[in-house]
């Protein structure tokens, strides 16, 4: 669908399924987003998956102190997105590269990293390019298989929370919503799929919850009202789902999710992003 048509069914389902008041209400809580689908012939060309990536003279191979190299999982040319119709600072030029720990050299290649585990953010890596920069494209390292290249390409499309997302578990706290809406809404906006900004679509609840909970601490109670406070500071900035064309397999069908604070984003301090991995 396209982000007038998926925005004018959400809309729809909202006016259908809840009381006036809340549906507004619940309407104004839509995000727009970038959805990555493999590019079919023709079609323009915005990043890829896996493959190799190409990088700025002077800029090593992300690796994981004490563990081994970082996967290369997907690069997006910013300038070739749709950025400047979301509601997030991204770079309006410039290229994205997203690094994994993927388990490829783990001791049971599970490809998990725990928001819970303290060194565990550095099994991660985004990488902003700046525009301009003379790159070379890198081989990846032997110890590691690299990805299938899967070319893709944007659709700009309209995101909307998940029922247990803290905005709307707040708006829908004392309604019955109907279990069609929800069944309905998943229906509107697909599969979890490969995605920049807007609203993630969680595998098993809140993605921000989860970050939330490891920036606090492994200490710290899931029912600490500081999770919430704290999950309210976090914005998708990526996630890339199980894809059969990258031989991509997260757990079992599961999604990476690359989180991020606005204020870091505005400040390009891709360094502060934090992941987490769901699956089935």
């Amino acid at each position: 669908m396209t982000q007038s048509s998926t925005g004018a069914a959400l809309r729809a389902l909202a006016r259908t399924h809840l009381p006036a008041d809340v549906a507004e209400q619940w309407i104004g809580l839509l995000r727009p987003g970038i959805r990555l689908v493999a590019a079919g012939e023709g079609e323009p060309v915005v990043g890829q998956l896996g493959g190799r990536p190409a990088l700025p003279e002077g800029v090593e191979w992300p690796v994981w102190e004490g563990n081994g190299p970082l996967s290369f999982i997907a690069s997006v040319d910013c300038a070739a997105l749709p950025v400047r119709e979301l509601d997030v600072a991204l770079p309006v030029d410039g290229t994205l590269a997203f690094f994994y720990f993927d388990g490829q050299l783990g001791e049971h290649g599970e490809g998990f990293l725990s928001t819970d585990d303290p060194d565990g953010a550095a099994g991660a890596r985004v990488l902003h390019i700046p525009a301009g920069a003379v790159t070379t494209e890198r081989h990846t390292p032997d110890e590691l298989d690299a990805y299938p290249a899967v070319p893709l390409t944007a659709r700009l499309t309209t995101t909307a929370p998940d029922h247990c997302h803290h905005a709307a578990e707040e708006l829908l706290k004392d309604i019955d919503v109907p279990a069609e809406l929800d069944d309905a809404i998943n229906d509107v906006t697909d599969d979890v799929g490969h995605r920049i900004g807007g609203y993630a679509v969680p595998v098993q609840g809140p993605v921000e919850d989860e970050v939330a909970h490891g920036v606090l601490g492994p200490g710290t109670s899931w029912n600490d009202p500081r999770v919430v406070e704290e999950a309210r500071r976090w914005t998708l900035l990526a996630q890339f789902d199980t894809d059969d064309d990258a031989d991509m397999m997260w757990g079992d069908c599961g999604a990476l999710y690359w989180l991020i604070r606005p204020e870091d984003l505005s400040a390009r301090r891709f360094d502060r992003v934090r992941i987490t991995m769901q699956c089935c």
